[in-house]
């Protein structure tokens, strides 16, 4: 399949979704499909899914492409079982190839096939241990190591191996692993990734159980989400139900903040919070943190929406669409020309004149990295006739990249890195320029950081040796490729 446009907005780049269910006499292939539709934001890479009847081997498909480009009628006829898990993937290094894309199946000791979000930190180190005594590897991703891990495992049960398997894994991940008897999910100690559980009701009455990285995939599928699976939990789903047990812990949570601003779609709930709500108290708390003199309010569609309409309630300020967002160019496999990849931002978003010309606008969007889009964002207004632009934004100032499964660039590449918000603001050509605080961040969530990574703003990372292994991967990269999914 060709390589797809580069994406247009420069913010950081959605990690993976997954899936896993145990249904049996149910449509499993067609529930993983809708479920992967509704997580379609956290990967548009790849996608697969895989299904297995009980005790009678494993299926998959798997490709680059949306989830409605990898699969059809046909595809889905074919994926038939009791069981079923999915993926879809943003690579968050390294090339995006067929190879790497999931769920990963492996025939070693024991059949099974695994989805993975997340980064291992010490991947470089098992990867090399796993070569030294002759597994072989077919593809260049991390999530493949985990995978050899439980499958060349001599314990009867996959639960075993996963109890032994898991306190060696370092890094984030959220994963969901299929064998021949069971589905699987699993969330490392921190609980860096989402992972949430859910129950399907049947009409006769019997109950199905799924996990999923966001409760979204649950409401598709007329599923009811039930609660989070917790740090280092593992949860088994069969035909008895679900069996819950802890396999490791930690003294440090550390869910992803960013999660809550940017990845989880609006009507996702986490941490007993439904998102579009926090993101609307976030633009409350941007307006108290830093008003202005202005005539209207308009969000960048459609990662601003939220916090605008906060903002907007909080200042008694109308909210207009200054930007009609063209929803069908986020994922193309036609390259523009030249004279067309020179207009850039264009073939993602149009402003309006007749809405922008003349005022004094509050744009509000929800996190910037290296700039280039935003930057293009205000010229634009400012050709169609704006008076003023003050950018708030709904994220502090992103200094550091993420280690955990979420591409941020480098520290070099990021406008906030070594420059004032008044020298950032200039560089955009904004009239002004506000981030949320951190704190403002922990009151509109209602969470505290204790329990949170907030890395990509303070450089804090809450796993000890984070850079110097991901400066090791670095170093080894040409000896020993990884990708991280």
């Amino acid at each position: 399949m060709p390589p797809p446009v580069t994406d247009h907005r420069d913010g950081p780049r959605d990690e993976c979704g997954v899936y896993g269910i145990y249904a049996p006499e149910q449509d499993v292939a067609r529930l993983a499909y809708f479920a992967l539709f509704a997580l379609q934001h956290r990967g548009q890479e790849s996608a697969g899914i895989a299904t297995a009847p009980r005790g009678g081997g494993i299926m998959a498909i798997r490709d680059q492409g949306l989830v409605a480009q990898v699969f059809d009628e046909h595809t889905l006829r074919s994926l038939v079982g009791d069981m079923a898990i999915g993926h879809v993937r943003y690579s968050t290094t390294g090339s995006s190839e067929w190879e790497n894309a999931q769920p990963i199946v492996r025939d070693d000791r024991r059949t099974l096939a695994l989805a993975h979000n997340g980064n291992l930190i010490n991947a470089v180190q098992l990867h090399s241990e796993l070569r030294g005594r002759g597994v072989p590897f077919r593809s260049t991703s991390d999530s493949e190591i985990i995978a050899a891990l439980l499958a060349t495992h001599d314990a009867p049960r996959v639960e075993d191996a996963l109890a032994d398997v898991l306190p060696r894994l370092q890094g984030a991940f959220s994963t969901v692993v299929m064998t021949e008897e069971a589905v699987v999910g699993f969330r490392d100690p921190h609980g860096l990734r989402p992972l949430a559980l859910g129950m399907l009701e049947q009409e006769d009455g019997t109950a199905s159980y799924c996990v999923a990285s966001e409760s979204c995939a649950f409401d598709l599928i007329g599923a009811r989400y039930l609660r989070e699976v917790l740090p280092g939990e593992m949860v088994t789903l069969t035909d008895g139900g679900f069996r819950s047990r802890i396999v490791a812990e930690s003294d440090r949570q550390a869910f992803c903040i960013f999660e809550y601003i940017y990845f989880a779609r609006p009507d996702s709930r986490m941490g007993g919070t439904v998102l579009q709500v926090a993101r609307a108290r976030m633009g409350e708390i941007l307006w108290r943190e830093a008003p202005v003199a202005a005539d209207l309010v308009i969000p960048v569609p459609d990662s601003g929406n939220p916090a605008a309409r906060g903002l907007a309630r909080a200042a008694g300020l109308p909210q207009d669409d200054g930007f009609i967002k063209n929803r069908y160019v986020a994922r193309t496999f036609i390259q523009p020309g030249q004279a067309l990849r020179r207009h850039g931002l264009r073939l993602k978003f149009n402003p309006l004149p007749e809405v922008v010309a003349g005022q004094r606008l509050v744009v509000v969007d929800d996190s910037i990295v290296r700039g280039n889009t935003t930057r293009q964002i205000v010229q634009m207004l400012r050709e169609a006739g704006a008076a003023e632009v003050h950018l708030r934004i709904s994220a502090p100032p992103i200094k550091h990249p993420c280690h955990y499964g979420i591409d941020m660039s480098t520290r070099e590449e990021m406008i906030a890195h070594g420059r004032s918000v008044e020298e950032i603001a200039a560089e955009l050509g904004a009239d002004s320029l506000h981030y949320l605080s951190l704190e403002g961040v922990y009151e509109a969530v209602g969470a505290s950081r204790s329990t949170h990574c907030d890395a990509c703003f303070t450089g804090e990372y809450p796993l000890a040796g984070t850079e110097e292994a991901n400066g090791k991967y670095a170093l080894e990269a040409s000896e020993l490729p990884l990708v991280r999914a």
